[in-house]
């Protein structure tokens, strides 16, 4: 991660004993990172609804545990105001913009009195073309992210920007944001990355003609290879629970 920090600087992290929640856990990285910067006796829980990309639990230090949990699903009673730190990111695709407040409002309650809530999301109506030399060419990365937007609204989230509004709406403290937009080599190796993306969404296409168009663009996005890539604008909103 590019942001220069893994948890927002407003957010206390140096006391003993913390209980801290990753929520889309995904693989487990962001758990183990903070792992390594937290105070040893800090306990830390991945939150998801599959751990099939994470390490096995013996793999894992014994701090780090995971339990199921879909975000747009009822908070369970044993994560009600259990956590010290709550960390979410990339719900972008998950949390549709008219469920956010009440989204925000689960996670409030999963936290204790004082405690604190970060968010982290790309914000896709920022996203755009680069290249690295002049002489490169984008149109084709530029078309495949057009076209994947077109074909289902989910693929294009206009709420992120609202994220610091809803923060306060919901109650929150203290809030803060971080607008932040990576450095040239970061968007190029997150965009190859997002790449993998496209190519799962091509083998469950809506409509013939989506998947024609999809396997027209994947290959053309090569362009990749010799310096073109999708730029995103990413925002970090930290609040506290009175």
């Amino acid at each position: 991660m590019d942001l220069g920090h893994l948890i927002h600087p407003s957010i206390p992290t140096h006391g003993a004993n913390l209980k801290v929640a990753d929520v889309g856990s995904g693989t487990g990285m962001w758990l183990i990172d903070a792992g390594d910067r937290l105070h040893e006796s800090t306990q830390l829980v991945g939150l998801d609804i599959s751990f099939d990309a994470a390490p096995p639990p013996e793999a894992l230090p014994p701090n780090i545990s995971f339990q199921k949990w879909d975000v747009n699903d009822p908070v369970p009673d044993g994560l009600l105001g259990a956590f010290d730190i709550i960390n979410v990111k990339f719900m972008v695709f998950v949390v549709r913009k008219d469920d956010v407040p009440a989204t925000v409002d689960k996670l409030i309650h999963m936290l204790k009195p004082g405690s604190h809530l970060q968010w982290i999301e790309p914000d896709n109506q920022t996203v755009h073309g680069e290249v690295t030399k002049p002489d490169n060419k984008k149109e084709s990365v530029e078309a495949l992210m057009r076209l994947l937007q077109s074909q289902d609204r989910r693929l294009n989230p206009t709420w992120v920007p609202d994220l610091p509004g809803i923060f306060r709406d919901r109650g929150l403290v203290d809030v803060d944001v971080d607008v932040h937009t990576s450095p040239p080599h970061w968007a190029y190796l997150q965009h190859e990355c997002g790449l993998i993306m496209h190519e799962l969404i091509a083998r469950k296409p809506q409509n013939e003609q989506m998947a024609a168009e999809l396997k027209r663009l994947i290959p053309l996005a090569e362009e990749t290879r010799k310096g073109a890539y999708l730029a995103t604008t990413e925002y970090v909103v930290a609040g506290r629970k009175p």
